[in-house]
């Protein structure tokens, strides 16, 4: 989101949560580009067709994690809305909206962060396999689970900040 004049600059958190949507951009290149080539690779080399397809799993779970992020605070993802907020003028129900939007989806993202944070844990230890082709790098896609939960958290608690400091 941009800032008008009446609202302050990014504050450095966000520049750097939109930094990390930036530098994932290109994984969605990777992704395509070895989804593509597990054809080749099975059919035609006849080897690295899976392995190909497990990196190109875990890439997009990293993706998808940066990206659900960057799409709500976009406005291009379902998110609740804070911007409605702007449609009730300046009155008590405009800033239950603003305040309300991050309320409503910080406890989720904790949630997210909290919940599978011990077997995510044993994953990454474990350096855990996928299970179907017992290739490395399953524990990623569960890393994954846990940044998409703390870029949503940290980005919910950027906007609750922000319509806090606004009322």
């Amino acid at each position: 989101m941009h800032h008008t004049p009446a609202d302050p600059p990014p504050s450095q958190l966000q520049r750097a949560l939109d930094a990390c949507s930036s530098a994932a951009a290109p994984l969605s290149l990777a992704v395509s580009a070895l989804l593509f080539l597990q054809w080749p690779l099975r059919d035609g080399i006849g080897a690295w067709s899976t392995q190909a397809n497990d990196l190109a799993q875990w890439l997009f779970a990293l993706y998808v994690a940066v990206a659900v992020r960057h799409a709500g605070r976009r406005g291009a993802h379902l998110v609740a809305r804070p911007d409605l907020a702007e449609a009730c003028g300046s009155g008590p129900l405009a800033r239950l909206r603003r305040i309300g939007a991050p309320l409503c989806v910080l406890p989720w993202a904790l949630f997210v962060v909290l919940s599978p944070a011990a077997q995510i844990a044993d994953s990454v230890a474990s350096l855990e396999l996928f299970p179907d082709t017992f290739n490395p790098g399953y524990f990623m896609v569960k890393l994954a689970l846990l940044l998409l939960g703390l870029l949503i958290a940290l980005q919910a608690a950027l906007d609750l900040a922000r319509a806090l400091r606004r009322n």
